[in-house]
């Protein structure tokens, strides 16, 4: 059954370490081997990059979640390219992604470099890593599913809890 429920109620049920953990175990196969080596997150809206390939250690995981137009990038191409490159959806990350479409055109890899699609990792059909020293690194534009992913981990909280009011539609 439906339920309707407050923005208070959403923001009790869903914390940003919430979305940050329904992405992780999806990341999980992609990343897995990254045990020395920290995951870095990198948000930024820029349009010069922030990320130098030579300040990122081999057998890192970075997920870059902001830069989601032609022109803006987080990370330098160098780095791109060097990195085994998951995406939430190749469509997007060719047509918006500046991390990904600016080394195109500066002729550092072509669009074969993008190794997988998230879905891809997590229905098993790929892997992430090939070994233990590959930089890996998921450029995310964001997708309708992992909204639907965060709405289910929020309406099976607010049943749990109790929370909301069923309605009939």
């Amino acid at each position: 059954m439906p339920l309707l429920l407050s923005e208070s109620n959403v923001r009790e049920l869903l914390s940003m370490d919430d979305l940050i953990e329904v992405m992780a175990r999806a990341l999980a196969q992609f990343s897995a081997g990254a045990v020395e080596q920290p995951v870095r997150t990198v948000v930024e809206i820029r349009v010069d990059p922030v990320v130098m390939s030579e300040w990122v250690a081999d057998g890192a995981h970075l997920c870059a979640v902001d830069a989601c137009r032609p022109t803006h990038r987080e990370m330098d191409g160098a780095l791109v390219a060097r990195a085994r490159l998951l995406v939430d959806s190749r469509a997007g990350a060719l047509a918006e992604a500046g991390d990904i479409v600016i080394p195109i055109r500066e002729g550092r890899f072509g669009p074969d470099h993008l190794a997988a699609e998230l879905g891809e990792v997590v229905s098993g059909r790929t892997t992430g890593r090939t070994s233990p020293g590959d930089v890996t690194l998921f450029k995310s534009l964001g997708m309708a599913v992992e909204d639907v992913a965060a709405a289910e981990l929020v309406y099976r909280r607010a049943c749990e809890r109790g929370l909301g009011r069923g309605v009939t539609l």
